[in-house]
C-alpha cells in the first residue's frame, strides 16, 4: 500500500504535520518495503487560499491509496475522495510511529473532513 503522510520534515523521524494543505512535506511510503521519498509542498505554502486543493493535486500525482494526516478540510477531502484516495485523520507523533499506528489499526479512514473550510 502507498501512503502519503504529512510531515514537518523530509524523513520518517520528523513529526506528522497536523495540517494537510499547509504541510511542509508529504512522505510517500510503500508500507510493504518502508521505502519512502519526500515531496516538498512549497506551492501550497505560498497560497493565500486554495492550499488544500493544491496540496491534494500534488499528492494525487503520486497515486497514493491513503493520506495520513492530522486534519483535512472539506475542499481537499472532496478532491481526494473523488479520486478514490482514503483519508485517515488524527495522526500524530513521528511519521514512522504514525505509520505503525495506522497499520496496527489505530487510525481509521474518515467519512468526511474534520476541520471547517475557509470559504471566501
Amino acid at each position: 500500500m502507498k501512503v502519503a503522510v504529512t510531515a514537518t520534515g523530509p524523513d520518517l523521524d520528523h513529526e506528522v504535520d497536523p495540517r494537510f494543505g499547509r504541510a511542509k512535506y508529504f512522505l510517500l511510503v510503500d508500507t510493504e518495503t518502508m521505502q519512502w521519498r519526500a515531496i516538498q509542498n512549497s506551492t501550497s505554502l505560498e497560497l493565500a487560499q486554495g492550499a488544500g486543493i493544491q496540496a491534494a493535486h500534488t499528492v494525487l500525482k503520486e497515486c497514493p491509496d491513503v493520506v495520513l494526516t492530522g486534519n483535512c478540510g472539506p475542499k481537499a477531502f472532496k478532491v481526494l475522495e473523488a479520486r478514490g484516495v482514503k483519508v485517515a485523520l488524527g495522526a500524530k507523533g513521528t511519521v514512522r510511529q504514525a505509520l505503525k499506528d495506522f497499520l496496527d489499526g489505530k487510525y481509521e479512514t474518515a467519512s468526511g473532513p474534520n476541520v471547517p473550510g475557509h470559504w471566501g
